[in-house]
C-alpha cells in the first residue's frame, strides 16, 4: 500500500469532511472543512465559519493535528499507523489518537516482555516512540505495523458505537464514521 504524506492526508480528510456544516446534532457546531469553530476561534480565526478559508483548513490540520502531538515523528516509524492517528486526531482529538497508540502498545508488550508498559497520557513523546520502536523490532516493521493498526481501528470502532449508544443523537453520525474512518488505512 502506497501510504500518504502529510499533503494526501489533509486533502483526503478535507474532500471527506465538505464545506460548511451546521448539522443540529453535532455538538461542535458549524465547522468547514471539518475545523469547529472552536478550533477555528482557538487557531485565531474570527470570521464566519462559513467563510474559513481551505488554506486555513489546511495550516490547522497541519499544525494541531500532525506536528504538535508529534503524528510527523510516527510517521518516520510507521506511515499508516501515523496516518490513522492523523484521521482518530482530527475526528476525535489529537489526545485521543494518542492515547489508543499507548494503550494498544501496552496490550501488545506481551506483559512488559518487550518494553515498559506506558502511561495513556495522550501524548506522543519519546517513552512512546521508544516503545514503538521497541514494538516494530520485535514484530517486525510490516506485520507489526498491520497488526498495531487493527488495534487502534477496534479501539476507534468501539469508541464510535459507545458515543452512539451515549448519546443517541449522535446515531445520525454512526454509519459514516464507520463507513468513512474505521479501516482506511488498513
Amino acid at each position: 500500500m502506497n501510504v500518504p504524506g502529510v499533503e494526501e492526508l489533509i486533502e483526503a480528510l478535507i474532500a471527506r469532511e465538505g464545506g460548511y456544516v451546521n448539522h443540529p446534532a453535532d455538538r461542535g457546531g458549524p465547522t468547514r472543512w471539518g475545523i469547529t469553530q472552536a478550533v477555528a476561534r482557538a487557531h485565531g480565526y474570527g470570521g464566519a465559519m462559513a467563510a474559513l478559508p481551505r488554506e486555513e483548513a489546511e495550516t490547522i490540520y497541519r499544525r494541531l493535528y500532525w506536528v504538535r502531538p508529534r503524528f510527523h515523528q510516527v510517521a518516520r516509524r510507521a506511515p499508516r499507523i501515523a496516518a490513522e492517528l492523523f484521521d482518530t486526531g482530527a475526528n476525535m482529538g489529537p489526545g485521543v489518537a494518542a492515547t489508543f497508540l499507548q494503550r494498544a502498545l501496552t496490550a501488545l508488550n506481551r506483559n512488559g516482555k518487550d518494553y515498559p508498559d506506558l502511561v495513556p497520557d495522550g501524548r506522543v513523546g519519546p517513552v512512546t516512540l521508544g516503545a514503538l520502536d521497541a514494538f516494530l523490532d520485535v514484530r517486525g516493521a510490516s506485520a507489526g505495523e498491520t497488526v498495531l493498526l487493527r488495534a487502534l481501528e477496534a479501539l476507534q470502532g468501539e469508541r464510535y458505537l459507545r458515543l452512539a449508544e451515549k448519546r443517541p443523537a449522535n446515531e445520525a453520525f454512526l454509519y459514516g464514521w464507520l463507513a468513512n474512518r474505521v479501516g482506511e488505512f488498513s
